[in-house]
């Protein structure tokens, strides 16, 4: 598989994710993280679907416990802290720190071995976080003292999905068939903060139990195995900057569903976003084939 073929699957994740927002609204009432230990559970199976005759492929759940920690940490660390942040802090302020992500794959990225960080990688996710800022401007309402715990929350949530895609770099030599493992102990470990935290509600409709399946297929499924292949074998930087794309999709999906109104803010914020992601990604843009 070519950089450029991984860093386009890769970019499948981000317009999955930008799903996430629509789909989890159509859900109706379930609490985070039994929705999150329905999902997961759903995506985990989409791998395990995808062993069917390949007798090796569970050998690919033979990992050192590192690599374990790294995988079920990012996953579930992040959507923990997530949620939690989602129960404190007001979700505009909280989504706006959390999206500091792409900002620090991009910036971590100058740690690996073999990537060089360019002017135009930095340029391109800066705009990308100036178009972020602007799309949630007028959305925010301040936050009370309260609400810190959520903030920090948010902001530790960002390193920690960006500190895992960008050691799932490093750890390149382990086969994407392993997210599966990490989705499934994923699902274990939410539905144990569920059964702690949360009380039980079930779909009511058939369209929420279809937005259940469809977001355990897809945003919390397939996504993470294309942003797995996307990271260790594309172009980090690249698809970095480019994850500043989700938030503005989303806002987009949004809309066109009739859950929000189109803005000024909207239409500036989106030139500022696929301008950043293009001046990133111009190296893969205008490479001489």
């Amino acid at each position: 598989m070519t950089p450029r073929t991984a860093t386009l699957i890769g970019l499948t994740a981000i317009l999955m994710w930008s799903l996430l927002s629509v789909m989890t609204v159509a859900t109706g009432k379930i609490p985070a993280f039994q929705l999150a230990a329905m999902t997961f559970a759903i995506g985990g199976l989409v791998g395990l679907l995808t062993w069917i005759g390949r007798g090796d492929a569970a050998n690919s759940l033979r990992q050192p416990p590192v690599v374990w920690v790294v995988g079920v940490g990012g996953l579930f660390g992040y959507h923990a802290l997530y949620f939690l942040a989602l129960r404190f802090a007001p979700p505009a302020e909280a989504g706006l720190l959390n999206y500091m992500w792409p900002l620090l794959i991009v910036l971590f990225s100058s740690f690996l071995p073999g990537e060089r960080l360019a002017v135009h990688h930095i340029i391109g996710a800066v705009l990308g976080l100036v178009g972020t800022v602007l799309l949630f401007a007028g959305n925010t309402s301040g936050f009370a003292p309260g609400a810190v715990p959520g903030l920090i929350a948010a902001f530790i949530a960002a390193f920690v999905w960006a500190t895992y895609s960008v050691l799932s770099r490093r750890l390149k030599a382990v086969p994407t068939d392993a997210v599966a493992g990490f989705c499934l102990v994923t699902s274990v470990l939410a539905a144990l903060m569920h059964g702690v935290l949360e009380a039980t509600v079930w779909p009511e409709t058939l369209l929420q139990w279809l937005a259940v399946i469809g977001l355990g297929i897809g945003p919390v499924g397939a996504a993470f195995y294309a942003w797995d292949i996307g990271m260790k074998r594309g172009d980090i930087r690249v698809l970095g900057a480019a994850s500043y794309a989700t938030p503005l999709l989303s806002t987009g999906f949004l809309i066109a569903a009739g859950f929000a109104k189109a803005s000024a803010n909207i239409a500036i914020a989106a030139v500022l976003i696929a301008g950043g992601g293009l001046i990133a990604a111009k190296d893969m843009v205008l490479r001489k084939r």
